[in-house]
């Protein structure tokens, strides 16, 4: 994108209670369950459209959650039973009984309801291999690394290559558990290659923060066939303004990607997910014009939330996207 600081969203966001309670009530037909997730999506979608969102999705919302969904259109699952994910929220854990294999795509439904009406660039996300493998009870594979490598090979590659079949440009491969293993990082490494081998697409990779600092992914990330890596830097950062090293604790790692010879975009996350407080615009600006500044380069730089912000009210979410979308106008100003 030409565009300075594109900014965009990570994926999830709260689905709309009156939607939720539809969906779930017997008595209306499935035929008008299909027009309330409809409408829910349009709603997503034109509302950060309006907001000033330069890359979109429609908040996942048809989706039961990021694991569970895909899970259960792969044959080789089985669901085992319910576990805690975060804060009050669970999903279905399931067992690996067998050879995992894809059965048909199950985001084009979602994909080509925002491709007909959405007028902005549109980032897909799908669950990686890593993590699909990470949270799954293994009962087939001799090793957890066979059952990534299965899984990139049989199910994500087909699913990406047939979304960019239908025309899908941009894919957002999302990995939470990946940091949550820094021995692991050669196999995680190999998981994104495999999924995108042969695939005509801009790739991005959304690594969540699990205590390492993003130490161990960084001496891999020139080696993973991703132009872009979308991470978590707010909700470690302080909220002070200002450009030096004191004020920006949670970008400081930034250098560090480009001691290990990362050159492509990193999608900075501007937004704390787990507090409801609204990042100020002029807070963002700072992180922004900061993390260009690490990066030697600002056109690398995009920016986006720290994660999905499913956690956060309607209203919240919103709010921080829109002080977001603020920052990232101050900053291009100051560059100008």
């Amino acid at each position: 994108m030409s565009k300075l600081f594109p900014t965009q969203e990570i994926g999830s966001l709260k689905k709309p209670a009156d939607m939720l309670k539809k969906v779930k009530d017997p008595n209306i037909s499935d035929e008008e369950k299909i027009k309330v997730r409809n409408d829910a999506a349009l709603l997503n979608i034109k509302t950060l459209e309006d907001i000033g969102l330069d890359i979109v999705y429609d908040g996942e919302v048809r989706r039961v959650e990021m694991y569970e969904e895909p899970v259960r259109y792969v044959d080789g699952f089985e669901f085992a039973g319910r576990v805690r994910s975060w804060d009050n929220k669970y999903y279905k854990k399931a067992r690996v009984v067998g050879p995992v294999a894809f059965k048909q795509n199950f985001h084009a439904e979602e994909f080509n309801f925002i491709k007909e009406n959405s007028k902005r660039e549109i980032k897909v996300p799908v669950t990686g291999a890593y993590t699909l493998a990470d949270w799954s009870y293994d009962e087939h594979y001799k090793s957890k690394d066979e059952l990534v490598l299965a899984l990139a090979r049989n199910v994500v590659r087909p699913l990406v290559k047939d979304l960019v079949e239908l025309g899908a440009k941009i894919i957002q491969i999302d990995e939470p558990a990946a940091t949550t293993h820094p021995a692991e990082m050669d196999i995680f490494r190999e998981s994104i290659n495999e999924s995108v081998k042969g695939i005509d697409a801009k790739f991005v990779v959304h690594a969540c923060f699990s205590g390492n600092d993003y130490k161990a992914l960084a001496p891999q990330m020139p080696e993973i066939k991703a132009e872009q890596y979308t991470l978590e830097f707010a909700n470690r950062d302080t909220w002070n303004t200002g450009l030096d090293d004191d004020a920006r604790k949670g970008f400081q790692v930034l250098k560090l990607f480009k001691e290990h010879g990362f050159e492509g975009e990193i999608g900075i996350g501007v937004s704390d997910v787990h507090v409801n407080e609204i990042e100020s615009p002029e807070l963002i600006r700072d992180r922004i014009l900061y993390s260009a500044k690490a990066l030697g380069d600002p056109t690398k730089v995009y920016v986006n939330p720290d994660c999905g912000l499913r956690t956060r009210t309607r209203e919240v979410s919103f709010d921080k996207i829109r002080s977001m979308v603020k920052g990232a106008e101050l900053a291009r100003e100051e560059i100008k």
